[in-house]
């Protein structure tokens, strides 16, 4: 039986979009095609996250999954790190 495996990478939250809707912006480095040296490279994808608790600055680990919406082709697996409350958001919270 030959199974698909499902690709799996790591990202930072950039924004929330919904309820169940985040962006999450994967960093990775490619050599220069022609000078070989390391270049920095982002792509911004849209995730699902069924429990809603991703918030911006996250880390977080994403699974490749079906489509699920027009845009959502991956789904937030966990969250590795949680981003640090600052004093701003604490004191709006309270």
């Amino acid at each position: 039986m030959n199974r698909a495996i499902r690709k799996s990478i790591m990202g930072v939250v950039a924004s929330v979009m919904g309820k169940k809707s985040v962006k999450v912006v994967y960093a990775y480095k490619k050599p220069h095609p022609l000078y070989h040296k390391e270049i920095s490279r982002q792509t911004v994808l849209h995730a699902h996250d069924e429990e809603g608790l991703c918030k911006v600055g996250d880390k977080v680990e994403l699974t490749q999954t079906r489509p699920i919406s027009r845009l959502k082709r991956w789904r937030v697996t966990r969250i590795v790190e949680k981003a640090p409350v600052s004093d701003i958001t604490a004191k709006t919270e309270a």
